[in-house]
């Protein structure tokens, strides 16, 4: 209990990517393409041309299938609360969810430069932009962040990375989007103090 209230954000984000994807499953399941296009799945052809520009933040929340959820949320719950308990619960909001977002409009772009169009939804992007804040605040932090290194963050970027584009089905895009836009959202918004240390 005594975790849960010093990362909050992270617990509650978790459990509303959770709540979502049993709503998404009872209703018709979330492997469903069409179905998940009703809840809010992100697809250039009606973001563009039916103007439906809040599924570059509903898709955010929507996942294809458990292994898909339950991967997602192991990164957020490794991450996350470090990140959170580093910058602070409405920084690391602002930072997830803008971290999120970009990598929907890198994806969209994508999708325009390549003219090929998919159904895409997920949480990774936006986890993607905890791990692009989290290699910032490393910097910041001259290497170590609680129990976590520089090596190490790096370490997990390069193979999340690597694997996405080793594997099928994967919106790449959205993770290089994510990773650049929480980098540069923590960036803005994390300005830790300077220690000034007074001569008696």
């Amino acid at each position: 209990m005594e975790e849960l209230k010093k990362e909050p954000m992270t617990a509650i984000l978790m459990l509303l990517n959770i709540l979502v994807f049993l709503a998404v499953e009872i209703t018709g399941g979330s492997t469903g393409t069409m179905h998940m296009l009703e809840w809010g799945a992100a697809y250039t052809p009606f973001i563009l041309g039916e103007g439906e520009y809040y599924r570059l933040f509903t898709s955010m929340f929507l996942h294809f299938g458990i292994t898909h959820l339950v991967n997602n949320m192991l990164v957020l719950f490794v991450l996350g609360g470090r990140l959170e308990r580093t910058v602070g619960k409405i920084k690391f909001l602002c930072i997830y969810l803008i971290g999120g977002i970009a990598g929907n409009v890198l994806s969209l772009l994508w999708d325009m430069h390549t003219g090929e169009f998919a159904v895409s939804a997920g949480a990774s992007g936006a986890v993607f932009a905890v791990l692009g804040g989290m290699i910032y605040v490393l910097i910041r932090m001259k290497g170590h962040v609680e129990d976590l290194s520089a090596r190490q963050i790096l370490i997990m970027a390069a193979f999340s990375l690597y694997f996405g584009f080793a594997s099928g089905g994967v919106d790449n895009a959205a993770h290089i989007g994510g990773l650049i836009g929480g980098f540069l959202a923590v960036l803005l918004v994390f300005h830790p103090r300077k220690r000034v240390n007074v001569l008696p």
